[in-house]
């Protein structure tokens, strides 16, 4: 009869010096062998790119590799799509604080302050940054009378998200046609940045003369109004004025219908 292994003996001894059942032990041991056994023996995931080198290999014909192509674009685009949900998500989980560094000095929106774009980028770019996140904007519409700027958040990957906001040149405070038009770009690009982050300021503005309007609109509200906008082509920085908001997505709940009858009265007017 041979004997057991040495190293198993002293093994057992150890653990029972410290209080645990030998036999309970090694079961997990012979447990965790088994389970790494059978993933050592499962078989690997069947990807498109695999399928694809399969098909190069075995001479398929040009319809099946472009089919197969196909379907390997797909699966990469979803993939990036989950990665980029997964990233967005953990970035807004994020404590970022958006502080209002300016006042306006005349206007409708007098004595209230607001953040910049350069506050809502320096907030944010730590956290984008983190998770694998940019933001980048491109002017997608540049008419005489109109202009239309897209944010993008974009995962390393590939997934992304966009948001884009129009309007005509600022030609209030007896700017030049170039400055209107920078002017109006500024404005879009720190509008269509907050919205596609999702983000708010923060900061006292008691001393603006300004009451606190509660609920805020929804996301579809703002999506209606800015489609409202663009349509019968409305000055969105003097919509905004009237309205004695900084941006769209911060009108008062109890403004909306009056907006809506606004807009719809426009475009009736200009049918």
């Amino acid at each position: 009869m041979n004997a057991e292994p040495e190293i198993v003996t002293d093994d057992v001894d150890m653990f029972d010096q410290v209080g645990k059942p030998a036999g309970q032990v090694l079961a997990k041991v012979e447990q965790s062998m088994v389970a790494r056994q059978q993933q050592d023996n499962a078989p690997a995931a069947v990807t498109p790119m695999a399928m694809l080198d399969r098909a190069l290999a075995s001479g398929a014909n040009l319809e099946t590799i472009e089919k197969l192509m196909g379907l390997q674009e797909r699966f990469e685009a979803n993939q990036a799509r989950k990665a980029f949900n997964e990233a967005f998500a953990a970035f807004k989980a994020e404590a970022i604080i958006v502080t209002r560094n300016r006042k306006v000095t005349d206007g409708p929106l007098k004595g209230r302050s607001y953040a910049e774009l350069v506050s809502f980028v320096e907030a944010a770019t730590p956290a984008l940054s983190k998770h694998g996140l940019s933001a980048s904007w491109d002017i997608t519409r540049d008419d005489k009378d109109w202009i239309e700027v897209t944010c993008t958040i974009e995962h390393v990957l590939g997934g992304n998200k966009k948001v884009s906001l129009g309007g005509p040149p600022d030609t209030g405070g007896a700017k030049n046609a170039l400055q209107a038009r920078v002017s109006t770009v500024t404005y879009l690009e720190r509008a269509t940045f907050k919205a596609a982050c999702g983000l708010a300021e923060q900061g006292d503005d008691s001393d603006g003369g300004t009451a606190d309007f509660g609920e805020r609109i929804s996301d579809d509200q703002a999506k209606n109004l800015l489609g409202l906008i663009e349509e019968v082509r409305a000055d969105i920085v003097k919509f905004c004025q009237f309205f004695t908001i900084e941006s769209v997505p911060e009108m008062p709940a109890t403004k909306y219908q009056r907006a809506v009858q606004l807009l719809e009265a426009r475009r009736r007017k200009s049918a």
